[in-house]
């Protein structure tokens, strides 16, 4: 997975925790739970507050 893969990390996010509002993380700890992901494989200095804004998008898409 890689930093654009937005909707897969998305949805990796809501099974790893489904018990987590994504409007209550910091986009510090996304990155790093990201980063922490089965198969994701990017530079961590890819990703930005845009990105990080489309897979919390994403996972509040998911979570509903």
């Amino acid at each position: 997975m890689k930093w654009t893969d937005t909707i897969r990390i998305a949805e990796e996010l809501f099974e790893k925790y489904p018990d987590i509002d994504p409007l209550t993380i910091r986009f510090t700890d996304l990155h790093s739970w990201v980063m922490a992901l089965d198969g994701f494989d990017d530079d961590p200095a890819h990703s930005g507050e845009k990105i990080l804004e489309a897979i919390q998008m994403a996972w509040i898409d998911e979570s509903k």
